[in-house]
């Protein structure tokens, strides 16, 4: 009798079903390390030169793969999607930009330092007119107080 029960529990464990559950722990653990990572380095990415930006409350631009960015940091130094133009070549390293498909050529957002004097601002602006790019986004901090 002892015998029989012995191969009965035998053939019972062989009998059930493999264990069809995933173990997820470690792949959310992965997961909230990489958002960890493109959380603090997307930031980085969106601004490589330092700019202190002005106040105001104008509504968030959107972003568009077509942009170029033209940075001017507070010694007057242009630059290009991050790369430094040489004094007096501002209008050649324009031309360089691609027009894209949009008649007006790419969206040009601007992000000028605060402490920078109005003029240089607006020649940087001029030659961009003067190039063919009308269509100039101003990029500002948020503020919640009005002026």
């Amino acid at each position: 009798m002892a015998f029989s029960m012995a191969s009965q529990s035998k053939s019972r464990r062989s009998r059930r079903a493999p264990m069809a559950e995933i173990n997820v722990t470690p792949f959310v653990d992965v997961m909230l390390v990489l958002l960890i990572i493109f959380m603090v380095t997307a930031p980085l990415l969106a601004s490589g030169v330092p700019v202190e930006l002005p106040d105001s409350r104008a509504n968030p631009i959107d972003q568009s793969p077509s942009q170029v960015t033209v940075a001017i940091d507070n010694a007057g130094v242009i630059y290009i999607d991050n790369t430094r133009i040489p004094a007096g070549g501002f209008a050649d390293a324009l031309l360089q930009i691609d027009p894209g498909s949009q008649a007006s050529g790419p969206i040009i957002v601007l992000r000028a330092d605060r402490t920078l004097d109005y003029g240089r601002v607006m020649a940087v602006m001029g030659e961009l007119n003067r190039t063919g790019f009308n269509s100039i986004s101003l990029v500002t901090n948020g503020s919640v107080s009005p002026p």
